[in-house]
């Protein structure tokens, strides 16, 4: 089924991505100010503002996620497109939020570590 959208609807993707881009254009600034706050109150050491972490990115399954990644500056390290739909890259804080606004992402994790060993409870 094919649905046809007004003008305003098809102009929605592209308010959406400009607003994407100023989040990200404008949080770096706000976050460097809230995280040195916090190393300042803080006795352990944080990792140094602007420092990437490795992220996983799911997309809705009619999304692309290289568009997605993109739209926010990021170079995928992996893109995957059967058991996952997304893509895997180092984003910033300020991408990380610039990807929860915008339609089709279904989720922003950071990628952990993971060990079979460990304690039985």
């Amino acid at each position: 089924m094919r649905i046809l959208l007004s003008r305003a609807g098809r102009a929605l993707p592209v308010v959406v991505a400009a607003a994407a881009l100023a989040a990200v254009t404008a949080l770096p600034v706000a976050t460097a100010t809230a995280a040195a706050a916090a190393a300042a109150d803080s006795p352990v050491a944080s990792a140094a503002v602007g420092d990437e972490a490795p992220y996983i990115v799911t997309v809705h399954k009619d999304v692309d996620p290289s568009t997605v990644a993109r739209m926010v500056g990021a170079s995928p390290d992996y893109v995957y497109r059967t058991a996952l739909h997304g893509f895997s890259a180092r984003l910033s804080p300020g991408q990380v939020a610039a990807l929860h606004v915008i339609p089709g992402v279904e989720s922003v994790q950071e990628d952990g570590g993971v060990s079979s060993f460990g304690t039985a409870g």
